[in-house]
């Protein structure tokens, strides 16, 4: 009898030793209760307890954690239905508000979430939707982080994954979507004809311009170079009158011999004229010879230094032979 007492004792002394001893793991804390009111926190590491006294009645971690939030209906402000689901992600800072403050706390944040997301979503047109997503999380972050504070949770990011509308709304999508290709490729289309046009205008409208310069320095280049040469044969002239005339002052024979070609070139002339279809001969009477060489004399001015042209000295010649 003894033994059996004393075996008893033994393992109630067992029992209650290895009850005492708590082991919280890593990221991990524990909450006591004592008689039905909260005692203390446990913390990672060894812990004492006071055996069928203290009860440990709620565990959870303090990493964070990732929240799948199922898809939701919602309704925008133009009245289209949509799918939202999204992504939460949370963690518990206070363990004993996580517990005491609310029930069943990871219910209470999806609820809490879906409620938000729908709030958001009715503020919204479709459109914005889709262009909006960064503004919509950062309003949700904000949102569920201030709804959870009581709870001692903090909320670290909100992702919306899928924003889907309902079947007819693709559809009709894919048609605004694919008018509106077709108005750009439009819209390209014509830009690229009138562009091509444009510079079709101005290559011709240059090329006139560079044809009409080219044309006129040709001219200007033609008109300078006749003109040169109007100088040089000018020149040319000048010398070759000064040469003559240099030359019928020292030798008589000189002058002579240029009347007698200049009074044969004369008659030649005549004779070209007499033999024109196309041309009016006037015939001289040779009686009047005399005068008419006289009135030739005096239509030839003299010559700068007041010499006697070569012309006068032809017409004095024909004068003298006219008169013998």
């Amino acid at each position: 009898m003894g033994e059996f007492v004393l075996l008893v004792f033994l393992a109630l002394g067992g029992s209650a030793l290895a009850g005492s001893v708590k082991i919280v793991n890593e990221k991990n804390e524990y909450l006591v209760e004592s008689l039905g009111s909260y005692k203390k926190k446990l913390e990672s590491g060894l812990n004492l307890v006071t055996p069928f006294i203290d009860k440990v009645v709620y565990k959870e971690t303090i990493r964070e954690k990732v929240l799948d939030v199922p898809p939701q209906s919602c309704i925008t402000k133009d009245n289209v239905g949509i799918s939202v689901d999204a992504v939460v992600y949370w963690r518990i800072m206070d363990m004993y508000k996580a517990y005491y403050k609310v029930e069943n706390l990871r219910d209470a944040i999806v609820n809490l979430v879906l409620t938000q997301i729908r709030s958001e979503m009715g503020k919204l047109e479709l459109d914005q939707t889709f262009t909006a997503r960064s503004e919509i999380n950062e309003i949700l972050l904000r949102e569920l982080d201030l709804a959870t504070d009581p709870w001692g949770v903090k909320v670290t990011r909100v992702e919306l994954r899928d924003i889907v509308p309902s079947r007819a709304v693709q559809d009709s999508m894919e048609l605004q979507m694919a008018a509106e290709r077709k108005k750009r490729a439009a819209i390209l289309t014509s830009e690229g004809e009138r562009d091509s046009a444009v510079n079709s205008a101005q290559g011709k409208a240059e090329a006139q311009v560079l044809d009409a310069e080219a044309q006129k320095k040709a001219a200007i280049l033609r008109a300078e170079a006749q003109a040169q040469q109007e100088v040089l044969k000018a020149q040319a002239t000048a010398r070759a009158l000064d040469i003559v005339t240099d030359k019928l002052k020292s030798d008589p024979r000189a002058r002579e011999a240029l009347q007698f070609l200049l009074a044969q070139n004369y008659l030649e002339m005549g004779k070209t004229i007499g033999s024109s279809e196309s041309s009016k001969v006037m015939f001289m009477d040779p009686r009047n010879m005399i005068s008419t060489l006289e009135g030739m004399r005096s239509m030839v001015g003299d010559s700068k230094n007041g010499e006697t042209s070569s012309l006068n000295w032809e017409l004095d010649k024909i004068d003298r032979h006219s008169a013998g």
